[in-house]
């Protein structure tokens, strides 16, 4: 399938962490124009994170045209070890330090059990968008469709004619969680960024270079942590302002060498001294259960990156292999720092496990370190929404004043995400609201329901049918039940959060 080459565009190839992952390369141009927001054709990155790299060719604007991609011979092809990096990259994040709790939420024996059923389910999700994008690249002569290509093509290929007709809605859909999605980990970063640092800031006086003392800590009050939470308002409203992206280069590459670093010491901290785990519950209470749904499928959510990786590949033939290999890496991962995590501080531990860290200077500037990278990766994590929701204001002002809706449009986008960490301020219920409401759609919902409508016409078995009936459902009930959980215990809390900072459970 051939396709035209574009002419070549300027721009950086920018390597980002983000939430669902440590990095991922975009390729953004130098500068971005009011008028190139007026103008062009937006991609779909149908992802918790930023895009895939691409060449400077392949820029953004080229992004969702049917003739940007080649899918053999290019020369900004990836090997099959860069992708597994970038897959890898691409689940390792914020997310994960959030799984010590999940798994309190449903007990050391059914919490890793379910981290691994949900982990077996999305990445079967993943093959299955995989499945339906190469089918409609091959009916339709495309050398690329993306996430929302992908449903609404499917919706096309249904006997029903209403659902043909409003077949467009498949992509507005993947939109919309796409930026509930970002915008959701915007503020979990607002609530990460307030913890993290109030904490390090109330333990300064009692902070030593002790690693290991249990001692009870009187730590000095500060502000309220909404109070944090608008100290860095005007600070990333700073930060999404920037245009030349080259500024964020090398902090960029400092937040991948520091959240690296981080979970490394972090790992080495909890496998030392493990308590004994005969007090810990095998099942946890029910009711915790959809908490720690929304939390695992927060921290699984990448489904929409794997297809422009799999189009990035030199041969890719071989990216259903990789992707298992990556995911039972990442699955692993997730499977041992959640369960190590809760053995080591027990009924102790917190939203994310970098505010159970002992109060010495080499664990607390791990914390400092992981919120600096944090703190630049929230520009990158907005950029995606905003090349959704921005051009829609900039294309019906006047010339003259684009720039300035621009703005005004960015800072209240930044604005929207303080004010909902702030209506929110606990790190573990924002995790959970994100990941049940949008997360499930994207990774558990929207595939089985996906390859329905795109090979029923075709002949589908009963048992497949039954297949992906019931992975939606499970999605589905997740989506309901796990929000429901995390706002009535918003309203209605069953337990005060815990504020105290110990090295062990039993301490």
């Amino acid at each position: 399938m051939a396709a035209s080459t574009p002419e070549p565009t300027p721009g950086l190839e920018l390597k980002a962490p983000a939430t669902g992952g440590l990095s991922i390369g975009l390729v953004l141009p130098a500068t971005m124009s009011t008028q190139r927001l007026r103008n062009e054709d937006y991609p779909d990155y149908s992802s918790t994170d930023v895009s895939p790299s691409e060449s400077p060719s392949e820029g953004l604007n080229n992004f969702s045209s049917s003739g940007s991609f080649q899918r053999f011979g290019e020369s900004s092809s990836t090997t099959w070890f860069q992708t597994l990096i970038h897959l890898l990259k691409g689940n390792i994040g914020t997310g994960l330090l959030g799984l010590p709790l999940a798994v309190k939420n449903a007990g050391i024996l059914m919490g890793p059990l379910s981290l691994l059923v949900i982990g077996i389910v999305t990445v079967h999700c993943m093959s299955i968008l995989v499945k339906c994008a190469h089918h409609f690249c091959q009916r339709l002569n495309k050398p690329f469709v993306d996430y929302g290509e992908t449903v609404m093509y499917g919706l096309e290929s249904t006997s029903s004619s209403w659902l043909r007709n409003h077949a467009h809605w498949g992509r507005h859909i993947v939109d919309f969680f796409l930026i509930v999605t970002q915008l959701g980990f915007c503020c979990v970063y607002f609530v990460f960024l307030a913890d993290n640092f109030k904490q390090v800031i109330e333990a300064a006086n009692v902070t030593t270079s002790n690693c290991h003392s249990n001692a009870t800590l009187i730590l000095t009050p500060t502000m309220d942590s909404r109070l944090y939470m608008l100290s860095f308002l005007p600070f990333l409203v700073l930060l999404v302002f920037i245009r030349n992206l080259r500024v964020l280069t090398i902090f960029s590459l400092l937040a991948n060498i520091t959240m690296l670093v981080s979970l490394v010491m972090i790992f080495q901290f909890i496998v030392q001294r493990i308590p004994n785990p005969s007090q810990l519950p095998l099942v946890a209470p029910w009711k915790t259960y959809p908490l720690f749904f929304g939390t695992a499928i927060f921290a699984f959510e990448g489904i929409g990156m794997v297809l422009p990786l799999e189009n990035k590949m030199k041969d890719p033939r071989k990216f259903p292999l990789l992707l298992y290999v990556g995911m039972t890496i990442i699955t692993t991962l997730y499977i041992s720092l959640g369960c190590l995590g809760y053995l080591q501080f027990g009924a102790n531990i917190r939203g994310s496990i970098t505010l159970n860290l002992p109060n010495c200077w080499l664990y607390q500037s791990v914390k400092l370190l992981y919120s600096i990278s944090i703190f630049f990766t929230y520009a990158l994590q907005f950029y995606v929404p905003a090349e959704i929701i921005i051009p829609f204001f900039v294309s019906r002002v006047p010339e003259h004043w684009e720039l300035v809706v621009d703005l005004f449009v960015r800072t209240l986008m930044v604005c929207l995400t303080c004010i909902l960490a702030i209506l929110v301020p606990r790190l573990d219920l924002v995790i959970s609201l994100v990941g049940s409401v949008s997360s499930s759609a994207l990774a558990l919902i929207i595939p089985p329901l996906l390859e329905i409508t795109t090979y029923y016409s075709e002949g589908m078995s009963p048992l497949s049918i039954t297949k992906d009936a019931l992975i939606s459902i499970l999605g589905f009930m997740g989506f309901v039940v796990g929000t429901y959980e995390a706002l009535s215990e918003l309203i209605r809390p069953s337990n005060a959060p815990i504020f105290i900072n110990s090295t062990s459970a039993f301490a």
